[in-house]
């Protein structure tokens, strides 16, 4: 299992299984994250060298002569568990041509134990979409390829798919930072069945060519992208989680200096190697924390996992490397990089969004609730014809004057029937006092600009008297302690009781004054009754009518217990599946009833604004999640049971072909005759298994092996009629627009019919 990093990006080496492992020059050490690589001195360079020879290099995991199923536990089975909670996974190949990048990510088609992460990650992420019941979870993906610095979609050749002209498809970023290559198709996976058609269509369209290293090399990047959103069933659904699981697949990298490439080989590795270093580049920018830029931009690889590496991204590096001497220095180079790859920083943190429709929903509905418990209040206090609606012009202007009025002493207080005329209230003063503040500011620059131009020459002195002498005419005597409105004089002050007075700003009670700035506002809230009843059920008995103890002396033959055994057992198992499919579906009823109820009552909050529900509903939801274990649980026992029942069906046929073949024999045997017998036995005996019969021996050895299999297969099928349908099988293609072209058809080996 991968254990929680230090906020780093964590690096697995892969080595290649070879029988001229180079162990005098790589050393493994028994903590199985270290590797010593020693060197030879190339004489080449001359006698004076100083050349690095000695290499120690520790990662997080070396996986050496490790199967399929412990890579994927290892390095994958964290990173997609963690995408389906919100968290961006990001999961890289590295290595150089034929050191087994394909093969990691997508294993061998041959067999079913040797597919490779991402079939094994897309059966996990639905294994465990069956397991969260409590979340509604869609699943889409798409597949990119880059070659050759051009960007083209692999599942473009899906029917109803209309086909883009890879020089129009460009790589984009939204607000959040998030990267989208416009022009990509992104196809709804409802099943483990239908993701792993897109894989194996996708597959079949990559460019692939053959190379000194590697009979089928993959000459371009790919990047296979699951997108999960996730809406949880339990709690409000405005807020749900995305996430972002990209498998990364990069093109070989080579020395052209040592495969002696040529032609359009050559200009491949030329590209690959380029956007190689262009990646490496980006890596280093990115573990320097002295860097403020990245040069993602340089490449379309880089700038497609600009938001896949580091940051909020969960991202793991899986380093091929050849363990051969005569790839000392590519093993070397993949082993840099991954040291490299390990200094940049990751922080992973979930992707939280809120529907905003269905937020304003969720708002509007709480408003009107509100407003219902406001008007019972009002009505309980005998407080009629209140309005709390945002107010109109004519009540605005009533505000307004009912201010001015209370200024100028005519009001003694305002009546307060709302927070919408209290706001409003504070809103006219504001004005008012500005705008008195701008009249007077006003006034005073056409004063000095009035003495300004008479020309006065008068001392500073007389100029400040005039000053005050004409402030003291407008609001009163100067304080002396900077710019204000100053100091009213004593002959105009009021009395400090009017004053007081005139400043109180209170309510009063039912039979003072009403201004008209008030609507007639009355309402009232009905009263709902919540009934509830929990319905019992008595289980059933046996069908059989005996206990498990008792058995019968002799036993029965083999067909009339296989007859029994489909009645009795799995009839028994179907039953009690319906059965509790039935519960869960009464109970759900009900769970939806008391919820309807409890919508039309009025929800009750906590301070954390989670709901509060009743103990009933309580233990409808406890018993219900019961209920599905339970149905989860005879559900699989029903699979198995149907896995047996198969079983027993081919043996059935196999024993009735016998029974006829053995009839044969004995009627030429007891009524033909020996001269008759004799051909009819050897015609029997001889006769060999056909076709069919081999398929059906070999594909029900493959189900009873793993039964997980079925889908898995089942793609395989519908990919290779799909392309025997289309006529673009083995054959190549010319380059036409929009359409993506490989070097060699990848054509998926021979499949099985799973029925």
């Amino acid at each position: 299992m991968l254990q929680e990093g230090n906020g780093r990006v964590k690096v697995f080496a892969r080595i290649r299984p070879t029988a001229k492992f180079a162990q005098d020059m790589i050393e493994l050490l028994p903590d199985r994250k270290s590797i010593n690589i020693r060197c030879k001195k190339d004489l080449r360079r001359g006698y004076i060298n100083n050349q690095i020879l000695d290499w120690k290099f520790h990662l997080d995991g070396v996986l050496h002569n490790t199967s399929q199923s412990d890579v994927f536990d290892e390095c994958a089975e964290d990173i997609v568990t963690k995408a389906l909670t919100g968290y961006n996974g990001t999961i890289l190949a590295y290595g150089q041509t034929g050191a087994g990048k394909t093969f990691t990510m997508t294993g061998s088609t041959e067999k079913f134990q040797h597919r490779g992460i991402i079939p094994r990650a897309i059966q996990q992420i639905f294994r465990e979409i069956r397991e969260m019941r409590e979340h509604s979870i869609s699943v889409r993906i798409s597949y990119l390829e880059i070659y050759n610095e051009r960007m083209f979609d692999l599942l473009g050749s899906l029917p109803g798919v209309p086909p883009t002209d890879p020089s129009l498809m460009a790589v984009t970023e939204d607000d959040d930072g998030y990267t989208r290559v416009k022009g990509l198709s992104v196809h709804q996976a409802n099943c483990e069945e239908e993701a792993l058609n897109l894989l194996f269509e996708g597959e079949t369209n990559r460019i692939i060519g053959q190379h000194s290293l590697n009979k089928r090399s993959s000459r371009s990047h790919c990047v296979f992208t699951v997108h999960i959103e996730s809406h949880s069933r339990v709690e409000s659904n405005t807020k749900y989680v995305t996430s972002k699981l990209n498998f990364v697949d990069l093109a070989g990298s080579e020395r052209l200096g040592k495969t002696l490439s040529e032609g359009e080989t050559q200009v491949e590795a030329m590209y690959i190697n380029k956007s190689l270093t262009f990646l490496e580049q980006a890596v280093i920018a990115l573990g320097d924390r002295r860097r403020d830029h990245v040069p993602f931009r340089q490449s379309k690889l880089t700038h497609v996992l600009k938001d896949s590496i580091g940051g909020k991204c969960n991202t793991l590096l899986i380093a091929n490397i050849w363990g051969e001497a005569a790839h000392i220095e590519e093993t070397l180079s993949t082993m840099r990089f991954g040291s490299r790859m390990m200094n940049v920083p990751s922080q992973p943190a979930i992707a939280e969004h809120f529907d905003m429709l269905r937020l304003c929903k969720q708002h509007e509905k709480e408003i009107r609730t509100l407003r219902q418990e406001l008007a019972m209040h009002d009505t309980l206090t005998n407080r009629s014809q209140i309005s709390y609606e945002p107010l109109s012009e004519s009540q605005i202007h009533d505000v307004r004057e009912q201010v001015k009025r209370f200024l100028a002493g005519e009001l003694n207080e305002i009546e307060l029937v709302n927070v919408r005329q209290i706001k409003e209230t504070f809103a006219q003063f504001r004005v008012i006092l500005n705008s008195v503040q701008s009249g007077m500011e006003e006034r005073l620059k056409q004063k000095s600009v009035r003495e300004d131009r008479e020309g006065a020459t008068s001392t500073a002195g007389g100029k400040a008297r005039t000053l005050r002498d004409d402030v003291r005419v407008l609001v009163g005597e100067v304080d002396g302690q900077g710019f204000g409105v100053g100091v009213s004089a004593p002959g105009v002050k009021p009395n400090v009781s009017t004053l007081l007075g005139t400043r109180k700003v209170k309510s009063r009670g039912k039979g003072k004054e009403r201004d008209s700035a008030k609507s007639a506002f009355q309402g009232g809230v009905g009263q709902t009754d919540r009934q509830g009843g929990d319905d019992g059920q008595d289980r059933p008995q046996s069908p059989s009518g005996q206990s498990p103890t008792q058995r019968a002396v002799t036993p029965p033959p083999k067909n009339d217990a296989f007859e029994e055994f489909k009645q009795e057992r799995g009839s028994e198992i179907n039953r009690i599946l319906n059965q509790n499919k039935d519960e869960i579906n009464d109970i759900g009823a009900t769970l939806e009833n008391r919820e309807h109820e409890r919508l039309e009552q009025g929800e009750f909050r906590t301070d954390d604004g989670q709901i509060v529900i009743d103990e009933d509903e309580y233990e409808l939801l406890r018993k219900i999640k019961e209920l599905k274990l339970r149905y989860r649980r005879d559900y699989e026992e029903l699979l198995n049971t149907k896995s047996e029942v198969i079983y027993c069906e081919k043996l059935v046929s196999q024993c009735r072909q016998r029974l006829l073949s053995e009839f044969d024999i004995w009627y030429a045997e007891s009524f033909l005759g020996d001269d008759n017998a004799a051909p009819t036995i050897g015609r029997v005996v001889q006769v060999p298994e056909d076709e069919q019969e081999k398929f059906d021996r070999l594909q029900l050895d493959l189900l009873m092996e793993h039964p997980d299999s079925v889908p898995y297969y089942n793609a395989k099928m519908q990919t290779e009629r799909r392309m025997h349908l289309s006529g673009s099988g083995g054959s190549q293609k010319m380059r036409r627009p929009g359409a993506v072209i490989a070097t060699v058809r990848n054509k998926p080996p021979t499949r099985l019919t799973v029925t």
